[in-house]
């Protein structure tokens, strides 16, 4: 069975620069994209008061159709946006009360791509990813940091898209090679 990967793309702007990162990595990996700002995603609630929004069906798609996940946020204040965030919070439901669909994250692929205004990340950003992958059971492939600058992705950055592509990514998938031939944008 052929593996595959998910982009889940949690941004306040469905089109913005996290997107446009997005596109580049699903064009060289073939990996589907998954926008979560039109998804019915309320926050974790300890009386599962969202149970019934798109949630619990979404995860379930991802649990069984992808192998990989890569996880694209853009650094709001310093974190994750709060889309990504609600959806990492309702991860909590898959151990709690749909521990079937939880379990199937155990083996799974995790990266991530975040995406800031500039070539700078925080420490500590990556942490809550690392150690989410590695409570879940699942494999941290790694991640980068993006930036565009006057909406294009430079050229440098493009040399590091298809490093972390080639050396985080498709260690665990099946990449056409011609695909990762740098072409400029």
């Amino acid at each position: 069975m052929n593996q595959k990967g998910v982009i889940l793309q949690g941004s306040s702007r469905s089109n913005g620069n996290t997107n446009t990162i997005a596109l580049f990595v699903k064009e060289k990996t073939g990996f589907d994209i998954i926008d979560l700002k039109p998804k019915n995603i309320g926050p974790f609630e300890y009386d599962l008061k969202n149970k019934d929004d798109d949630f619990i069906p979404l995860f379930k798609e991802i649990v069984d159709k992808y192998d990989t996940l890569i996880f694209a946020t853009p650094v709001y204040w310093y974190t994750m946006n709060g889309i990504m965030k609600n959806f990492m919070d309702r991860i909590t439901d898959c151990l709690k009360t749909e521990k079937g669909i939880g379990r199937k994250l155990r083996g799974k692929k995790m990266g991530l791509i975040s995406c800031g205004s500039d070539s700078e990340l925080k420490e500590g950003f990556t942490m809550p990813f690392i150690e989410s992958a590695n409570y879940l059971g699942m494999s941290y492939l790694g991640d980068i940091h993006t930036w565009l600058e006057n909406g294009v992705i430079t050229s440098s950055l493009q040399h590091e898209l298809y490093f972390f592509i080639e050396k985080k990514i498709q260690s665990s998938q099946l990449i056409n090679k011609k695909q990762l031939a740098i072409k400029p944008l």
